[in-house]
């Protein structure tokens, strides 16, 4: 018995010194409003960053988060998304326009995987350094990318979800853009966590393209053809506010379906409070703006790369999820959408 023990200590242990390895390769600490760096500039850089609209909280949210991280670290920072949301070509152009102004580092979160590619390298190409946050690029041109690990994101949800409903029952799935690769990565990871649950049935797996009213209609037209539903995993926020919306309509809100997203946005986290959603995944587009920024600041400072292509940020190590049981501190003290 004592071997047994003695093992299990090492294992914890080991463990743990694993896990504080990990988080030392960040040049962050926290999550959202708490997120700080000792990270400074040792000369005058100008620090571009774009997204992919003006229009959807988690983008504006990563600007501040970029924004933020310049005061702190002594930067200039320019923020930018196009006028017409989600277009690539604009992003394209907006890329041309900043070269012409000589920017120190470029970092982006690409409206299209692909289609972002040739302003990538030409920015490369001119040395300028390039980051992705989110969603990648298809390039092997770009320094590093940072942002939330969707596909790790949808296991840990997944996971959650599954031991809330006791290993068994109907789940739906309603998921993102069929043509996005965070959609696709976000997934697979639900996907690989359900394989360890036989008992448990996915009786639909439709997209609802990231939007609360496709959520809702989506949701409406499963509910009238499955009459038992255990629980909703949504690809997003939006998703699920949407599916809460149509289960409230179809007068089944005393089944106790269990609602789950990603992001942790403001209205998922009242909803998180009023009980009508059970957990979301702390996306953190705030920190992980901030992050980017001093990933790449170090970068321009010394020439430290970070140790891998990919650094997720947050991670399952932040311990992102957000449910009854930690939603209040969560909206008193780190919420990303706070202002």
């Amino acid at each position: 018995m004592k071997r047994i023990w003695t093992i299990l200590i090492v294992i914890v242990v080991a463990a743990f010194f694993v896990s504080a390895q990990i988080k030392s390769l960040y040049p962050v600490s926290g999550l959202g409003m708490q997120v700080k760096t000792n990270v400074k500039a040792k000369k005058k850089y100008v620090i571009a960053c774009i997204v992919k609209n003006s229009t959807n909280p988690y983008m504006v949210s990563q600007l501040a988060g970029v924004r933020k991280a310049a005061q702190d670290m002594g930067f200039e920072a320019i923020t930018l998304a196009p006028a017409k949301q989600d277009s690539v070509e604009e992003q394209g152009r907006i890329v041309e326009d900043l070269l012409q102004k000589k920017i120190s580092a470029l970092m982006i979160h690409p409206a299209d995987s692909n289609g972002i590619v040739p302003s990538v390298e030409k920015a490369v190409a001119m040395g300028v350094p390039v980051a992705t946050i989110g969603t990648p690029a298809n390039s092997n041109k770009v320094l590093f990318r940072t942002g939330v690990d969707y596909a790790e994101s949808g296991e840990v949800i997944a996971k959650w979800v599954a031991e809330k409903m006791k290993g068994e029952g109907n789940l739906i799935i309603l998921e993102g853009p069929p043509a996005a690769a965070n959609a696709q990565e976000r997934l697979r990871g639900i996907n690989t966590a359900l394989k360890n649950y036989p008992k448990i049935k996915v009786v639909a797996s439709q997209p609802a393209n990231f939007q609360r009213v496709a959520g809702m209609q989506v949701m409406e037209n499963l509910l009238q053809k499955f009459t038992k539903v255990k629980a909703v995993i949504a690809a997003n926020d939006e998703e699920a506010l949407g599916a809460i919306m149509a289960i409230r309509a179809a007068g089944r809100q005393g089944e106790g379906i269990i609602v789950a997203g990603f992001d942790g946005s403001e209205d998922a986290s009242w909803a998180i409070k009023k009980g009508q959603m059970a957990v979301t995944y702390n996306t953190d587009p705030y920190g992980s703006g901030y992050c980017a920024a001093a990933f790449m600041l170090r970068f321009l400072d010394d020439g430290a790369k970070p140790a891998k292509a990919f650094m997720p940020f947050p991670s399952a190590l932040d311990k992102p999820l957000i449910s009854q049981a930690n939603i209040d501190d969560y909206m008193k003290n780190s919420a990303w959408w706070k202002k």
